[in-house]
């Protein structure tokens, strides 16, 4: 029997995420273990007007590539892949993955490289949606390997993705719709900051947001969502921070990561477990070393972390950093291959200071 919880995302996904319009070319990007939401998707985006566009990969397939491609595999983007990013109007990428481990034998290296060369084809989703970008969003799909990765059984892993994603199963529409108001009044006072302080056991850092512009996550993009972001002046970052959740790098498992920043570059690092993965990653280019992005994570329907990114960084009373690339739309100029996400817990006595006045404690706002 169909589970109805399938259909409800679909809509969610192809009408609020994706905002499918009559004669869209829409990319539907999955794996054959998420048929069953893949193929309620495809159906919504033909009832929406949309042309779908369907691209499986297989298990096994990245590992292939990074295995056996030439210098000029790498390095080179197919023409195909640089007409379709240019011609698709959305983008709905399900992830499904059943080994998490896929690439932990591949020299990181290489795939740094491959993502280097791909950074064309990104240029399309870096553009906001109202100005002509690419209306893309992200979500996953329940496979074993997620739920054994977040300690949880099968059904009880879909009970949590479902809930994260709709946590009004009769309009999460309209759910999502009061998550954007509600941070939308966040949104306006942080574009109002210049400096902000974060204190606590876990974190001693100074950043410059000034003329920054904070982006409401509200459901586009990532589903779930729920954060607040933007990107700090490049050369501001000043301090420590300690990351306590789990976190990898392309498969290859980093924790307990220590960061300390002079001028806006990472200074010094150290990891508890993975810190060769961590330096490789700090090794990707000269961007890698500065921040890109920090958030603060708004979802309180997430509590429990799950080592996917996805949704830990989403959790309410968290931050996250982001190493290497700055979204353009936050203002940001720094450049990268890399986009690493890093979540700290702030539900330890931890505060942010907004020019000097006290504005979050303990993982809430106070304003």
């Amino acid at each position: 029997m169909r589970d109805p919880r399938l259909e409800k995302l679909a809509e969610l996904l192809v009408h609020y995420c994706a905002d499918v319009q009559p004669n869209d070319a829409v990319r539907i990007r999955s794996w054959p273990q998420a048929a069953p939401l893949v193929l309620a998707v495809y159906r919504e985006t033909l009832r929406a007007g949309g042309f779908p566009w369907l691209r499986l990969s297989l298990d096994g397939c990245d590992e292939a590539f990074y295995q056996e491609a030439s210098d000029q595999q790498l390095d080179e983007i197919p023409a195909i892949l640089d007409f379709e990013a240019h011609h698709i109007q959305g983008a709905i990428t399900i992830g499904a993955q059943t080994n998490l481990r896929e690439l932990s034998g591949i020299d990181p290296k290489r795939i740094a490289r491959r993502q280097k060369s791909m950074e064309p084809l990104w240029a399309p989703f870096s553009i906001p949606r109202e100005s002509g970008g690419v209306k893309w969003v992200g979500v996953e799909y329940p496979t074993n390997a997620l739920a054994q990765e977040a300690g949880m059984s099968l059904s009880v892993y879909e009970d949590f993705l479902f809930g994260a994603c709709l946590p009004d199963l009769e309009n999460p529409v309209g759910h999502w719709q009061k998550v954007h108001d509600e941070q939308e009044e966040l949104k306006r006072f942080l574009d109002t900051v210049n400096i902000l302080q974060y204190e606590g056991p876990q974190v001693d850092l100074t950043v410059c947001v000034k003329d920054r512009i904070w982006i409401n996550c509200d459901g586009l993009s990532n589903m779930p969502d729920g954060e607040i972001f933007t990107a700090p002046h490049e050369d501001s970052s000043e301090g420590w921070i300690f990351f306590d959740y789990p976190s990898s790098y392309y498969g290859k498992p980093v924790e307990g990561v220590r960061l300390e920043f002079h001028q806006g570059v990472v200074t010094s690092f150290s990891a508890r477990r993975g810190e060769e993965n961590l330096k490789a990653g700090l090794e990707t280019d000269e961007g890698a070393r500065c921040l890109g992005e920090l958030s603060f994570g708004t979802n309180f329907g997430i509590q429990v972390g799950t080592r996917n990114t996805l949704f830990d960084e989403k959790i309410g009373g968290t931050i996250h950093l982001a190493l290497g690339e700055a979204y353009p739309e936050s203002g940001g100029e720094n450049k990268s291959a890399l986009h690493w996400d890093l979540i700290s817990e702030m539900k330890n006595g931890s505060r942010v200071l907004a020019d000097g006045k006290l504005i979050y404690e303990n993982g809430h706002f106070c304003l």
